[in-house]
């Protein structure tokens, strides 16, 4: 027998997570196959839970120049949102299937930590970041320090994660791919968020990160800086060495879902991809203007 509550605010959810140590829980689409057991057995849950995505103060969504979801909203409310960048609904829209979306909330794809979270490369190239908050005060910290490993966050047991924040980004070229064994409903093989800001035929900044393809999302900023402020013909130079960078800090597995060659593989030609068919040809049509 699982021993459950069903708090009414916030403030009620965090003082039965710092009492009883209870599992903070959404949607559970991710947990409850964490958790499940054979038919007709009590899921294996060995703490108590709370049920959390219900509660109004983690279900909105607001832009006061920093953009802040909360960590309760669901990927439908997401997909449904005015504030949302279509960008960012463009990953959604790969998220598992319509049925998981209307349960699926962004905060339990970010506390699952899985390097192949459909949502994280997107969340660590825009800089996102979490609030973490216990009954006795907040504290925030960048997406790359909350998520550890696989599965493996810094959310202490007192803690809740309530809201993802993203900065403003003055950015105006993205591209994003997954590559999973079937357009929809898969879990990712390997993923690509790539976003630059061109102009007048410069490359003034630019991100990456890559899912599915180490312990947590790649993302370096030595090989982001070595592009910046770069014309075209250096662009086009450059984007070798800045393939060879990511070579040595990709490392991937064998698994279920493909091979750690493919996958390599397939991550490589993204970047390579990005750079040459979707940032250069923006340079030079900039340049002719």
């Amino acid at each position: 027998m699982v021993t459950a509550y069903r708090p009414d605010c916030l403030h009620e959810a965090l003082r039965i997570r710092e009492e009883t140590g209870a599992i903070p829980l959404a949607g559970g689409t991710d947990l409850m196959v964490a958790k499940k057991r054979r038919a007709g057995i009590s899921t294996g849950f060995n703490e108590p839970v709370v049920f959390i995505g219900g509660l109004t103060e983690l279900r909105a969504v607001s832009m006061d120049g920093m953009l802040r979801i909360g960590s309760a909203v669901t990927f439908a409310d997401l997909l449904a949102d005015s504030v949302i960048p279509d960008i960012f609904k463009n990953v959604f829209l790969e998220i598992a299937s319509p049925a998981v979306r209307n349960r699926a909330t962004i905060g339990g794809n970010v506390c699952n930590a899985s390097p192949a979270g459909d949502t994280l490369p997107l969340l660590y190239a825009l800089d996102a970041s979490v609030v973490l908050e216990r009954v006795d005060g907040k504290r925030i910290l960048p997406i790359d320090e909350f998520i550890t490993g696989p599965g493996e966050t810094r959310l202490q047991k007192k803690e809740i994660l309530i809201e993802i924040r993203l900065p403003p980004a003055d950015l105006n070229t993205f591209f994003y791919r997954k590559i999973g064994t079937r357009r929809g409903y898969s879990c990712s093989k390997a993923s690509f968020f790539g976003s630059a800001r061109l102009m007048e035929g410069r490359l003034e900044e630019v991100r990456m990160a890559l899912g599915s393809v180490a312990p947590t999302v790649v993302r370096t900023k030595e090989a982001e800086k070595r592009l910046m402020g770069k014309k075209d013909r250096d662009l086009e130079i450059l984007v070798p060495e800045v393939v060879a960078i990511y070579e040595k800090i990709i490392t991937p597995i064998d698994d279920q879902r493909s091979t750690a060659c493919y996958r390599k593989n397939v991550s490589l030609r993204l970047i390579r991809h990005f750079l040459n068919e979707h940032v250069l040809p923006e340079m030079r049509r900039q340049t002719k203007q």
